[in-house]
């Protein structure tokens, strides 16, 4: 009985000791970069928490500081996978424009350049190049909007987070690795994955670049010990490892890479330390840029947890309560200020121009709500004059809100474009724009551009004004000169397909103004005095000694217009929307010159009076991943326009049915009325990484439609004429000066029924005069 009372206690000394030491063990989580390989990151942490594994505190680096601010912020592993797998994800890492903030306040027609080159227009010309790869417009502000609440919690200390946190960036220019304790949260996450050539680095508030962290750390364990020197070190590596010996039989598979693989710290596998875990998830044939793979992504970071969960269990035996660690997290989260803006702030810019950028961000009351805030940022996005809009959100004690910080430097004063299209047929053209801002109270802007070439020519100069009211408005004056030459505008299957139809030329002197009650629309109103003059001939063949029928018709016109658009594409869409409603009236004189090919051969004037109503739409639904789309198109005309002094002046002054891209470059008689409706549909499917087949297939119905008399003059016919089909199918590919493609068409015309068209390029072309 005596000897057994000193076992026992001895047994329970032990199992307190070892009770308290599981109690007191710390495990440190360090998730390296790997851009989109690191959502594997989220997979583990479904894995650590399921099985009940502690995470005391987190150091990451590039896409590992993401996940990991996320994490140590109060958001669970399930937040964060619904987050990473959301369709506004991929608009996030892609940079592409979300279609609900498409602003187009500044413009909804779209340009033929394909690049836009940023200058300084001073006492010297320079030349600026690209900010980067990747547009950082949607991301910047997800990472400020979404890491607020965490970080106003923890009062700007990455220790008071739900878990204690640090993030790694890096000096460039003094090669040094900067460790990130306090601050902005948003700011340590931006900063931490600013990918040279990739993601733009952001100024800090000392003058400094910051750039991903990556690129002297990538798995940054010994920053984990340093810092809070845990007991257990779990590392998650996606990131490249070192090799032991030259890999000779994948040297040249791996010479494709080495450059990323240069550019990158790469992991040492052994620095979790001898009680340390590795986790390195199978992630081959995964590339840095794969966004589009997360669901994969996510399960093998489960599946590489999952193997190590014995080796975990062994080495780590604190375990923690689910339902607890939930608890906490609630009460973390419950810690948050409300929702409420009670300021914005503007810095980077002159004194007198801070008010026009405030403007942006509208407020009913006191108190400015998120969507104020967002409509504001999003508005000013939109704005080519602005360089590097970086929004920084941060609780302001006193006032009991949060207050909005925006660094809206000032970019380059001018921009220049460049365009152009090459095609088989003669309908080549160059483009070139030039455009200089100037902001003092109001943002000026002076643009001209010109586009040359054999079948269209054309000119503009405009001058606009940007208020940014309540409801902000723009008011600008232009001038506008087109012309469209349609002889031998014919490809090689239509040679013999001669268009009567020679010249169109049409001059405007307007005043235009436009305002934007929300993101995607605007109404404009637009009035302008026009010159037009089209010369044509009223028979197929003709001779060089022949002389042109002329139709000069001028007067005024004015337009309402309201215009929606939030198409992804200038050409060969495959999502979004355009919308357009429009109602003009017209008032002007026709003067008539016969020539030797009319039957008419008096001179007359005549007076023209006409209203016109117009609607357009147009919308797109991708689907199996963004590899397919369908889409629908609608388009609708009613016009009073009376008859011209023939059937051809008549044909010349009328609305058109174009819904191909080329359909401008023809002259189609049976697409040209006053009253018409058309209805199509398009599809679009991704072959292999660069190429789309697109079909599209369209119906209109004119009613009323004109026909030719025995003198040429133009007559209506009774009743709507029969449904025509217009349908084309091809090949597309996306490059960087446009868009590449080639079409096999049908229209159902008397010329140019069918034919091959193949462009590079943008083919774009203003609207005429009275359109």
């Amino acid at each position: 009985m005596s000897t057994q009372l000193p076992r026992l206690w001895v047994l329970l000394f032990f199992s307190l000791v070892l009770s308290w030491q599981a109690r007191a063990q710390k495990v440190g989580l360090v998730l390296s970069g790997g851009g989109a390989k690191g959502l594997a990151h989220v997979g583990v942490l479904k894995v650590l928490e399921k099985n009940q594994i502690p995470i005391d505190y987190i150091v990451g680096t590039s896409m590992g500081s993401v996940i990991g601010a996320l994490y140590a912020a109060g958001y669970s592993p399930q937040d964060i996978e619904d987050l990473v797998l959301s369709p506004k994800f991929q608009y996030w890492v892609s940079g592409r424009p979300l279609e609900e903030n498409a602003f187009n306040y500044f413009s909804l027609d779209p340009s033929p350049a394909a690049l836009r080159l940023p200058l300084t227009l001073q006492k010297n010309i320079k030349v600026q190049t690209s900010r980067g790869l990747v547009s950082d417009v949607n991301l910047n502000y997800a990472l400020a909007s979404t890491l607020a609440a965490g970080a106003a919690i923890s009062k700007y200390d990455f220790n008071r987070l739900f878990v204690p946190y640090r993030s790694l960036t890096a000096e460039i220019f003094t090669r040094q690795q900067i460790v990130q304790r306090s601050g902005s949260l948003a700011d340590a996450v931006r900063n931490s994955m600013a990918v040279p050539l990739a993601f733009r680095p952001i100024r800090q508030a000392d003058g400094r670049y910051l750039f991903d962290g990556g690129l002297f750390n990538n798995f940054p364990t010994d920053v984990m010990r340093a810092e809070f020197k845990p007991d257990v070190v779990i590392g998650v590596n996606v990131g490249d490892v070192s090799f032991k010996k030259y890999p000779h039989e994948k040297d040249d598979e791996l010479l494709s890479s080495s450059l990323v693989f240069l550019g990158f710290d790469v992991a040492d596998t052994l620095a979790v330390g001898p009680n340390g875990i590795l986790i390195q998830p199978d992630l081959e044939g995964f590339g840095t840029t794969a966004f589009d793979r997360v669901r994969e992504l996510i399960e093998l970071g489960v599946k590489s947890a999952e193997e190590r969960l014995p080796l975990m269990k062994e080495r780590i035996k604190r375990q923690v309560d689910t339902v607890s660690l939930q608890e906490r997290r609630r009460a973390f989260q419950d810690k948050a200020p409300p929702v409420r803006f009670t300021n914005v702030k503007i810095q980077g810019l002159k004194e007198n121009q801070h008010n026009y950028v405030r403007n942006f961000f509208r407020k009913e009351g006191n108190n400015y709500t998120i969507s104020d805030i967002e409509e504001g940022y999003y508005r000013l996005a939109a704005n080519d004059f602005f360089k590097g809009i970086y929004p920084r959100i941060r609780f302001d004690s006193l006032s009991g809100g949060y207050e909005l910080n925006i660094d809206a430097r000032q970019s380059n004063n001018a921009t220049a474009e460049v365009g152009a299209v090459f095609s088989t047929r003669p309908v080549d053209n160059l483009y070139l724009g030039l455009e200089y801002r100037y902001l003092n109270k109001l943002l000026y802007t002076v643009g001209i551009n010109a586009n040359v070439g054999r079948f269209y020519t054309a000119g503009q100069f405009g001058f606009r004004v940007n208020v940014p009211a309540k409801l902000p408005f723009y008011i600008e004056p232009s001038v506008m000169y087109s012309s469209l030459n349609y002889q031998d505008a014919n490809d090689f299957l239509n040679r013999d397909a001669t268009s009567t139809q020679l010249r169109q030329r049409d001059f405007k002197v307007g005043l235009q103004t436009g305002f934007s009650h929300n993101f995607r629309s605007r109404v404009v109103l637009d009035g302008a005095w026009f010159s037009n003059e089209d010369q044509y001939a009223n028979i197929n063949d003709v001779s060089s000694s022949d002389k042109l029928d002329e139709t000069d018709f001028s007067g005024l016109t004015l337009a309402l217009r309201f215009e929606r658009n939030s198409l992804n594409r200038k050409m060969y869409s495959t999502r979004g929307h355009r919308a357009v409603l429009g109602v003009r009236g017209v008032t002007g004189e026709e003067l008539y010159r016969p020539g030797t090919t009319s039957l008419q051969p008096q001179s007359r004037t005549k007076e023209h009076q006409w209203l016109q109503f117009s609607a357009t739409y147009e919308g797109y639904y991708p689907f199996n991943q963004d590899k397919s789309s369908w889409g629908y198109f609608v388009e609708g005309m009613v016009s009073t326009q009376g008859l011209f002094s023939n059937y051809r002046s008549s044909l010349t002054t009328a609305p058109v049915f174009a819904p191909l891209p080329d359909s401008r470059t023809l002259f189609l008689d049976k697409y040209r009325a006053t009253r018409y409706g058309a209805v199509g549909l398009r599809y679009s499917q991704n072959l292999l990484t660069k190429f789309e087949w697109r079909t599209e297939a369209f119906v209109h119905v004119m009613h009323r439609p004109f026909e030719e008399g025995p003198l040429q003059e133009a007559i209506r016919a009774s009743g709507f004429e029969r449904p025509r089909l217009t349908a084309s199918t091809g090949i597309v590919m996306q490059l960087p000066i446009g868009p590449a493609a080639l079409h096999f068409i049908h229209y159902d015309n008397d010329q140019n029924r069918w034919s091959v068209f193949g462009h590079v390029g943008f083919l774009l072309f203003r609207a005429r005069s009275l359109q």
